[in-house]
């Protein structure tokens, strides 16, 4: 059998003969997502009469799909929240009426520490559970609060479907129906790539899976991925290093990064109209499918997230104050990075645009002393996007985390902690958890940039 009829066939043969059958949902979903559109646009129109604004309140898979439509359909009323850091919270509040927003509280699992604590947190300023909403799977912890505080609805996931493989289901068509976007068209056009993923010659997903595999092999595991104006790098991020970055192997995205070199190869994000946007999340999702078999690895799973999430938790339970003091500096940490390295910038600082200018900018400081390509993202958001790769990857990152000054602490309900000590303690846990796996990691503060 063919790649193509194994992968329809759910033969788990084709990666590592484990659990991956169990986790191919996201193959039909497109689909059967159109079932769902009228209750979509009928829950969007209910509640438009009396909201200004909607909040997504997720995490990696849960909101990085939602911020790229956002962005491709250039959505100003509809704000992603996935950060812990006090700021952010304190700037979103800046820019809606809290009365008249509807939050949407995301998470598959249903227990997410950041999505339960900012659920909690809004839900202290306005409970009324007209103005909340769920997208979990069945069954979870989220799915039972919201019955208790009555939220106006509650959107299932399909448990078959991985959080980075979830863009064309509820978590990412829920918030494409309340943005406006006419998601039944968006899935129509989507139908057109999954039949094209079935044939064997001309197979979109196919051809590009295969040229990462057979890059990869030939040591070229550095994905450039080019700029959009939609951020698609954002997702296909998580996508990538998520699925791949483990057992010592993985594909390495570098979205933005255009510099030629032995170790990188360019692939192209094609979506020039906004409603190709669909058709482009699941040709990705394919093609990683297809480099996984190559790779070797079960592009399902995700063995080493947890370390940090247990690491945050021990440091929180302690009750001491997480440790964020510098370690090492910028300038040692580029000095010993090889040919065939890569640098991440990881960010535990308000994701503003004056701050993503300052890491951009680091960013391009590491470029220039390393030669080596350059990652930067906000924590805790890449953690449950590019964390995987970082530790169960291959070991050339070199990482440099930044932290600020949190301020003034915004308290989260029925916890002993606030927002600002929850992330200092998720960059501490990952800060441990990378120097435990022999990572190459220092610290600095944002002012000393």
């Amino acid at each position: 059998m063919s790649t193509v009829e194994r992968i329809w066939g759910r033969d788990a043969s084709l990666w590592t003969g484990g659990s991956e059958a169990q986790w191919l949902g996201w193959l039909d979903e497109p689909t059967r997502m159109v079932e769902d559109v009228a209750l979509l646009e009928e829950f969007a129109a209910d509640v438009s009469d009396r909201i200004d604004a909607v909040v997504l309140l997720g995490m990696g898979g849960s909101s990085l799909a939602p911020e790229v439509i956002r962005r491709t359909f250039a959505v100003d009323a509809f704000h992603v929240l996935d950060s812990t850091h006090p700021q952010a919270i304190r700037d979103l509040e800046a820019r809606i009426d809290v009365q008249r927003t509807l939050f949407v509280s995301s998470s598959k699992s249903g227990s997410t520490l950041e999505t339960r604590s900012q659920t909690d947190y809004f839900w202290s300023l306005h409970p009324d559970g007209a103005y909340f909403a769920a997208v979990t799977d069945p069954g979870s912890e989220l799915e039972q609060l919201a019955a208790e505080r009555g939220f106006a609805a509650t959107f299932a996931g399909v448990p078959s479907i991985g959080g980075r493989y979830s863009a064309l289901s509820a978590f990412g068509m829920v918030p494409a129906a309340l943005m406006g976007v006419d998601v039944e068209r968006l899935l129509l056009r989507t139908s057109e790539m999954v039949e094209a993923c079935r044939f064997e010659d001309g197979n979109p997903g196919l051809e590009l899976g295969r040229s990462l595999g057979e890059n990869w092999r030939e040591g070229r595991d550095k994905v450039l991925i080019n700029p959009t104006p939609g951020g698609f790098g954002l997702w296909v991020e998580q996508l990538l290093a998520e699925s791949t970055g483990k057992q010592g192997k993985g594909l390495i995205p570098c979205p933005g990064e255009t510099e030629p070199g032995p170790d990188r190869q360019p692939q192209e994000v094609r979506a020039g109209d906004p409603y190709e946007l669909g058709q482009e999340f699941f040709r990705w999702e394919f093609a990683t499918a297809v480099a996984g078999s190559i790779l070797g690895i079960d592009p399902f799973d995700q063995p080493d997230v947890q370390a940090a999430k247990d690491k945050t938790n021990a440091i929180l339970a302690s009750g001491e104050e997480p440790s964020v003091d510098p370690v090492g500096s910028a300038d040692e940490l580029f000095a010993g990075a090889n040919a065939g390295d890569y640098v991440a910038i990881l960010g535990f600082v308000s994701p503003t645009e004056e701050n993503e200018l300052r890491l951009s900018a680091l960013a391009d400081r590491a470029r220039t002393a390393t030669g080596c390509v350059v990652t930067h993202g906000f924590g805790p958001r890449y953690q449950h996007s590019t964390g995987q790769l970082h530790k169960g990857g291959p070991n050339t990152g070199n990482f440099l985390q930044v932290v600020d000054s949190t301020g003034e602490e915004i308290p989260i309900p029925n916890r002993e902690f606030g927002f600002g000590k929850l992330i200092r303690a998720q960059a501490m846990g990952d800060f441990e958890s990378l120097s435990e796996r022999g990572r190459r990691v220092a610290r600095i503060r944002l002012e000393d940039i």
